[in-house]
């Protein structure tokens, strides 16, 4: 790939960061929260950092099985085709369904790191990032030897943290500036006031995402 491409494609997980963590479903009321109950800024900082480990693990999950395949080496053409066709799905099925998963109302507002795992999992925050993270292994221009495919494999691994932790840093960044906004300044009314649902924008960024990730296996071909 050259130079541009890889840049273009740690963008793309750095914006896609951002974007989840403006969002208020990834749970920056949730921090804002936190803050305001107990009177510290100290416990919106820990809200939020439970917050990023549950994100960071939702996404860790979803991409560190693609690391591990070493038949990214020989259908690593088909893996990203398809791959593509389950994001496209997965927004598909959000426009569908609009409804939020019950299985998040169930879980306390004390385990923050949970919550955040299982609303990142539930939203497919995680998919988001495969189409792009294949971008970047292009396991098609190395060899298909033992020792390539050793190569191949740590060398996505550590690329699978990388972008897991990029994403979550951008994520948190993001929400935790408008938290802290309307904690110190803007106050709990800017949420009831100024709620923007991003549910529709997600889905179809989950459709427009995994058709890139189909239309580049084709250019790359």
């Amino acid at each position: 790939m050259s130079e541009w491409t890889t840049a273009g494609l740690w963008l793309a997980v750095v914006a896609s960061g951002l974007y989840h963590g403006v969002n208020p479903g990834m749970g920056w009321p949730l921090a804002v929260s936190a803050g305001l109950l107990d009177k510290r800024i100290g416990e919106l900082f820990r809200a939020l950092g439970l917050l990023a480990v549950g994100h960071f693990t939702a996404m860790i999950g979803i991409l560190l099985p693609f690391g591990a395949m070493l038949t990214l080496i020989v259908w690593e053409r088909q893996i990203r085709i398809a791959a593509g066709l389950i994001v496209i799905a997965a927004g598909i099925y959000l426009l569908i369904n609009r409804r939020h998963p019950r299985a998040l109302v169930r879980i306390p507002p004390a385990q923050l790191g949970l919550w955040s795992f299982a609303a990142a999992t539930a939203h497919g925050a995680g998919l988001m990032l495969v189409p792009i993270y294949l971008g970047l292994c292009r396991a098609g221009e190395l060899d298909t030897g033992h020792g390539a495919a050793i190569e191949l494999m740590s060398g996505n691994l550590f690329t699978a943290v990388s972008v897991s932790v990029v994403h979550t840093s951008a994520m948190i960044v993001s929400g935790g500036v408008i938290a802290i906004a309307v904690y110190r300044w803007l106050g709990p009314k800017f949420i009831s006031q100024s709620w923007f649902n991003l549910d529709i924008v997600w889905a179809v960024s989950l459709i427009l995402v995994g058709g890139i990730g189909i239309a580049s296996v084709g250019i790359a071909a």
